[in-house]
């Protein structure tokens, strides 16, 4: 099926030309889309240049950092337009092994969502402190819960939809921009269609910074308990 990979960027220029090159050996004949938040370390500068010579690379620049959700969502409607059968959600920092990209499509032909897990039996993350394990751990559970849904790795950001079931998704406003937004469509596509989920092994980066902080995990909760006791109430 004709499939594209929306990789979002911001400072990634360390990463981004393995990733995009890892991505094409595994998977040659997938297109990606490379959404960039004006990196101040040049990332679409990188990326134009392997553009130039790769037909199936593309650059979405955009002109400031809005978030993670709104750069998917640029990506999502870029794919619609182009007549996209799978849209591939990744990181570009190499935490996502391409290597398990595979799996994954092969899933996505009995789903209408494939989310790539690390904590299903198989799934792996290597380089995790404890205490990230323990917060990850606990607040895909405390997700899973409130949420009332069978998925275990309700934040991944390795995933497979079918365009057509992620038009369905996204057609309603997509309240979170950070990374709650990888468990608010989580949440939806539990309840609208078929979701399946594939272990994989998760690479804490080595180069360039994590976007993660100690906000971005309140704002997830606070979101997650919101969405969860209005379904409990409602």
């Amino acid at each position: 099926m004709k499939t594209l990979i929306v990789i979002p960027t911001y400072n990634e220029a360390q990463q981004i030309a393995s990733t995009i090159q890892a991505v094409r050996g595994e998977q040659p004949a997938v297109s990606i889309l490379v959404v960039d938040d004006n990196s101040p370390d040049g990332t679409h500068r990188i990326v134009s240049e392997i553009v130039a010579r790769e037909p199936r690379v593309s650059l979405l620049h955009r002109d400031q950092k809005k978030g993670l959700g709104l750069a998917y969502l640029a990506g999502f409607e870029w794919g619609f337009e182009k007549g996209f059968e799978l849209i591939v959600e990744m990181d570009a920092d190499g935490s996502h092994l391409a290597s398990d990209l595979g799996a994954l499509l092969e899933a996505s032909k009995n789903a209408d969502l494939v989310i790539g897990s690390r904590w299903i039996a198989g799934g792996q993350v290597q380089n995790w402190p404890a205490l990230r394990r323990f917060v990850s751990r606990f607040g895909n559970s405390y997700a899973r819960f409130l949420l009332g849904t069978k998925i275990f790795d309700m934040t991944s950001g390795f995933r497979v939809y079918r365009a057509s079931f992620l038009k369905q998704l996204v057609a309603k406003q997509v309240s979170s921009h950070g990374y709650s937004f990888q468990v608010e469509l989580a949440f939806r596509a539990s309840e609208l269609g078929v979701v399946s989920e594939r272990p994989i092994t998760f690479v804490e980066r080595i180069n360039g910074k994590s976007k993660m902080t100690l906000g971005i995990v309140l704002e997830a909760l606070t979101k997650v308990t919101f969405w969860g006791l209005k379904r409990i109430f409602s």
